[in-house]
């Protein structure tokens, strides 16, 4: 069942890489869509290696109860920042599946390393030493 959990990692993480990668060829688009937010541009480059490395931390599960604390503060950050438009029908379904996303990262954190991650094997090798 180890490998269940890898791809629950992985496909977790998939919004956050492509959203990253997106950011950073739209960056006009994704400033002023923040600025329209209140966020300042300030925050642009963080976002975009937060979105890219964190989740990949994630997937190859290196220091997974700690990035996926992260991912889940994150998550919530930006529900409440970008998502609080409940008049709208679309932003209400963002908000609700964006704190779907960050109980799986809670539930992530809940769990020891297992076999398939970094975590694990360094776990692994320190104890066989």
């Amino acid at each position: 069942m180890h490998i269940v959990e890898a791809f629950g990692r992985i496909f977790l993480s998939t919004l956050f890489l492509f959203e990253g990668v997106r950011k950073f060829f739209y960056q006009d688009e994704t400033i002023e869509y923040m600025e329209s937010f209140g966020v300042p541009e300030l925050f642009f480059y963080p976002s975009i290696f937060f979105e890219i490395i964190i989740p990949t931390l994630l997937i190859i599960g290196f220091k997974t109860r700690i990035v996926a604390l992260l991912m889940f503060l994150f998550t919530i950050t930006v529900s409440v920042i970008f998502h609080t438009d409940f008049s709208n029908h679309m932003q209400i379904i963002v908000f609700l599946k964006n704190f779907s996303i960050a109980g799986g990262f809670l539930i992530i954190a809940s769990y020891e390393a297992k076999m398939c991650t970094i975590d694990y094997y360094l776990k692994y090798k320190k104890n066989s030493n």
